[in-house]
């Protein structure tokens, strides 16, 4: 890094600050962006609860996780399935963008049977935690 700035004069600060924004950038660790796959119809209350819990778990493990079904039912109806299918196709969407795909709990519901085979026909990488403890 140059201690001097484009009109030949050394500036000490300039130096050091853009020292210290390389170093920092050096210094940062990547985290995968992970598509966190729940259940959400049936228990909402309990589901949300969970998948909440799960996307915390990922963040533990160093990984950014992505929840479309804690975002979508804020402003888009599950019960409507016009809307269903549409918040549905935005999270196929945004599973294009993952590194992963995890699937938690025993149970495998329709739209995540759906995330599932689109990550399977990705190639991308699925794990399966099933019921995780003391999540």
């Amino acid at each position: 890094m140059n201690k001097r700035n484009g009109s030949g004069y050394v500036d000490l600060t300039a130096h050091e600050a853009l020292s210290s924004i390389a170093k920092s950038e050096k210094t940062k660790e990547y985290k995968p962006l992970v598509y966190i796959a729940s259940p959400y119809a049936g228990n909402v209350k309990h589901n949300v609860e969970q998948a909440k819990k799960y996307c915390r778990f990922a963040v533990s493990q160093g990984c950014i996780p992505l929840a479309p079904h804690l975002l979508y039912p804020q402003f888009m109806d599950d019960s409507n399935h016009e809307e269903r299918e549409l918040g549905l196709f935005f999270a196929l969407v945004l599973l294009g963008k993952a590194d992963e795909l995890w699937v938690f709990g025993d149970r495998i519901s329709k739209g995540m049977a759906q995330e599932i085979a689109k990550a399977k026909r990705r190639g991308m990488e699925i794990k399966h935690f099933g019921e995780v403890a003391g999540l």
